[in-house]
């Protein structure tokens, strides 16, 4: 982790505009093409969430602003930032996981099924210190649906700069899956132009699914 030279960085004023608004989030709803990457994770015996989640934690980090994050009035550059998610239950409700990352999928996966299976065996949001760290993505997964557009909640909180990524059930159109993404940023430290580099990576990660 390294902390940002405000006075020099090419975004200061960028930052100082948006941080001073009560909401400086900003947020696109998209899709990307999933057919190879889902095709790739049932031939394997792959969970596809567990495989496009993956994916998704590669392209995060390898976009340095998505790295970002404001704590105690600085603003840091992180050198890894791992994965949070929720994950439901059969009873409806459903509870918070944490996955360090790892490239390797394999051990980035035996983390998932072990936090998916605390979930299923324990009741309510399950809070821990892991959700209160910065140097995460916040994701979520509506696999009931498909979705054009998406509404977080949110606290007003301007320093909040934890960015939150949702995906949706795929859409199959002309023979090819779709898979929609949403993802949320503080505007003070991502663009447009980042959130752009985020989604061309994560879709060259899922068309080098093998």
């Amino acid at each position: 982790m390294k902390k940002i030279d405000i006075e020099h960085w090419k975004r200061k004023e960028h930052f100082e505009f948006f941080a001073k608004m009560a909401s400086p989030y900003f947020g696109i709803t998209t899709e990307v093409d999933c057919t190879q990457a889902y095709q790739a994770a049932k031939e394997k015996g792959q969970s596809f969430f567990a495989h496009y989640l993956h994916k998704s934690m590669i392209a995060v980090n390898l976009v340095e602003e998505l790295k970002m994050r404001i704590v105690d009035n600085q603003i840091v550059l992180f050198d890894t930032i791992h994965a949070g998610t929720t994950i439901g239950r059969p009873d409806g409700t459903f509870g918070f996981a944490f996955m360090n990352f790892s490239d390797d999928f394999e051990k980035f996966n035996s983390e998932l099924q072990s936090e998916i299976g605390e979930v299923l065996n324990s009741t309510g949001l399950r809070l821990n210190n892991d959700d209160i760290k910065k140097d995460l993505i916040r994701h979520s997964t509506i696999p009931w649906n498909s979705f054009t557009g998406l509404l977080h909640p949110t606290n007003l909180d301007e320093t909040e700069s934890v960015p939150k990524i949702t995906f949706g059930k795929f859409n199959v159109l002309n023979g090819k899956k779709y898979l929609p993404v949403s993802i949320e940023a503080h505007h003070g430290l991502v663009d447009g132009f980042h959130v752009a580099q985020y989604l061309a990576e994560f879709q060259k990660q899922l068309n080098a699914s093998e």
